[in-house]
């Protein structure tokens, strides 16, 4: 860990940019407006957006000009976590704010969404397009019966069509939710068959490293297990005719309607995110229209300080909360990049490339892929037209301070380099860009505005520079309204709020430097999270058991010093099985089928016995503290576990990695 304290800053803004940030002139705005301090820059902005959370909120909404159909009562009638009331009264709709910028004449026919697959050329679709498509498919919805409320799922890659579907979604006032076509059937309907669509938009297959990858009778079974559905609108990626019974995509955006905006309740649901699933079913996490609109206005018109002439892309598929944040770019008036295809094919240099080729302003990508550069020797720098970057943002995992070095050396030493923290919990940032703050290495630049993130100790004692856990102590706009199928709330309140009652835990160890900026050290929980994705556990030992040779197996996921990640499976063998490799290629099979290739695990072991707690359930978080390092009194509480002796063998495997 370093300390802002005490280094050099990597990149330091110059006070032209700091002059020309979005968050600047808020600040000036907010101070003659609302009150906020002229003066402290952006510490003292953070501090007031904090202390005084209905004045930021509203001023907020007043900066960014929310249009509200009927007005707010008040910012927030309730602030009890969790439960907080945002802005009773209002009414408003997401996909109106997303499409404002096709209202302008000046602007209507520039790209709002550039679609590059791995050809690398790229795709414009104009924003007067873009709302022709949305209306079109908005009033084909509502002939189909379907009404503010209902869910609209979509099996589909990160393309135009998926935009426009959730856009028309969100215009009718119904409630989006996706998987990527990348997911196998069953962790689909793990997740769809929670919230019973009433429509699913589907492609026939996908292109990935080169190849395609046919997926029509994946979506043959998601239709046959999923009786809630009134439709289905297939898209023909690869070409293939509509299956009996489903509509075409060209059908059913054909019309040349203006959009017909709902104006639902502030707190009216927009989608539905999904947790990993460590502990069972996925967490099906409801964000608001509203809250998610207001967030994601502060997050990226002020944070990532976004508006009409930018360019954004982000590495990532619909199955990641990263997609719906891309989205948001529309708002801001941003040209969104959408990527469809292998994050390096042909090289790993492709997304430079696509960068490159698309004048990217805010490229978005993985602490991975960028590890995953540095170590295959590219030269994006050298080799790319990255003039138009300002900044590169990374988010799945910390990004380690070789990172930061090596962007810093490889792309341009004059970059913004935004590491940032959040999650799918919250569809936004904790921690990260401040486009105003100096970048120092290995460190996230500060707090988000309006998000009092503090570090605390087990006692809920508030630390500066020493490691705790991740809590946020007020609400925040797009924290979830309620998970679904969880009608009293005890899922939601366990999943956050059983360890200090009333503040959220997130599950991260973090560092708050005297500084102000944030360090964080990976999860404190045993979700998996590979090339930032979050994974669950039980989908792999639901795939792995049904194989006869496996009794039992247990995975761990480990963020390592050098920004890899290593990711274990340890298996215990039914009598007379042996762990050879025809078996581990058939475990490695099954998990690429039945769920997708980033759940295969990077070694397979034999061990004599899986632990687990005296209730029965596996232990992972003591297994991964103690493949860290972390000795074995400290990594578990004895009396907790049914066999102490096992856990020792995991010990001698951490010693043996050392």
């Amino acid at each position: 860990m370093t300390s802002a304290a005490n280094t050099a800053p990597l990149w330091q803004p110059d006070s032209d940019r700091i002059a020309a940030a979005r968050v600047t002139r808020f600040q000036a705005w907010a101070a003659e407006r609302h009150g906020a301090p002229a003066d402290g820059g952006y510490a003292a902005l953070h501090r007031w957006s904090v202390d005084e959370l209905e004045t930021f909120w509203a001023a907020v909404a007043d900066w960014f000009d929310i249009r509200f159909a009927t007005p707010y009562e008040r910012v927030l009638a309730e602030r009890s976590m969790p439960g907080a009331q945002w802005f009773p009264g209002a009414t408003l709709n997401y996909a109106e704010h997303a499409l404002r910028t096709a209202d302008d004449p000046a602007r209507a026919h520039e790209p709002a969404l550039l679609h590059v697959d791995e050809t690398h050329d790229p795709t414009p679709i104009s924003w007067t397009e873009l709302r022709r498509q949305v209306g079109a498919l908005a009033a084909e919805l509502r002939a189909l019966g379907v009404r503010p409320g209902d869910r609209v799922s979509g099996y589909l890659p990160n393309i135009p069509e998926a935009v426009t579907a959730l856009l028309a979604t969100a215009a009718v006032g119904a409630v989006w939710t996706s998987c990527a076509p990348d997911f196998g059937a069953r962790s689909v309907l793990d997740r769809f068959q929670q919230v019973e669509p009433v429509v699913l938009f589907t492609v026939d297959g996908y292109r990935y490293g080169g190849k395609e990858h046919d997926r029509t009778a994946t979506v043959a079974e998601l239709r046959g297990e999923l009786p809630s559905l009134r439709a289905v609108v297939h898209i023909p990626l690869l070409g293939t005719p509509a299956p009996e019974g489903a509509l075409d995509w060209s059908a059913v955006t054909a019309g040349d309607t203006e959009p017909v905006y709902a104006h639902v309740p502030f707190d009216h649901p927009l989608w539905v995110l999904y947790s990993s699933g460590t502990t069972g079913l996925p967490k099906a996490i409801v964000q608001s229209q509203g809250g998610i609109l207001i967030e994601h206005y502060k997050q990226l018109g002020l944070h990532c300080d976004l508006g009409p002439g930018d360019r954004f892309f982000w590495y990532t598929s619909t199955g990641w909360m990263m997609w719906n944040f891309l989205v948001s770019g529309l708002l801001t008036g941003t040209t969104v990049v959408l990527y469809d295809g292998s994050p390096g094919h042909p090289t790993t240099g492709a997304q430079w490339k696509i960068a490159e080729r698309t004048g990217a302003t805010l490229f978005g990508t993985s602490a991975a892929y960028v590890m995953a550069c540095a170590k295959a020797d590219v030269h994006p720098g050298r080799d790319y037209d990255l003039s138009r970057i300002g900044c590169v943002a990374t988010t799945g995992s910390p990004l380690p301070p070789d990172g930061f070095r090596w962007l810093h050396d490889e792309v341009a030493d004059d970059l913004w380099i935004a590491s940032v923290s959040g999650g799918t919990d919250v569809c936004s940032c904790f921690a990260g860009a401040v486009p105003t703050l100096p970048v120092h290495i290995g460190e996230l630049q500060a707090a988000c505005l309006g998000t009092d993130l503090q570090s605390w100790d087990p006692e809920g004692k508030p630390l500066v520079g020493e490691v705790g856990e991740l809590v946020v102590t007020n609400p925040m706009p797009s924290m979830p309204i309620r998970f679904w199928n969880d009608p009293d709330g005890s899922r939601y309140h366990d999943s956050y709020f059983d360890v200090y009652p009333g503040v959220w835990r997130h599950g991260d160890w973090i560092t708050i430097t005297a500084t102000g900026s944030v360090v964080i050290h990976g999860r404190s929980d045993s979700t998996l999270n590979r090339q930032g994705v979050r994974m669950g556990s039980a989908d792999i030992y639901e795939a792995v058991e049904r194989l006869p040779e496996i009794r039992e197996s247990l995975v761990i996921g480990l963020e390592q010093p050098d920004g890899g990640y290593w990711m274990p499976l340890f298996v215990h063998l039914a009598e007379g099985a042996e762990l050879d490799d025809g078996l581990r290629d058939r475990i490695k099979r099954t998990i690429r089928e039945q769920l997708s290739p980033r759940h295969v695990p990077d070694e397979i072991i034999e061990v004599p016995g899986v632990p687990h707690t005296l209730t029965g359930k596996r232990i992972e978080v003591p297994v991964k503290r103690l493949l860290q390092g972390t000795p074995l009194a400290k990594a578990v509480n004895p009396g907790s576990v049914d066999n102490l002796e096992l856990l020792r063998f995991y010990e001698d495997i951490a010693r043996s990695r050392a």
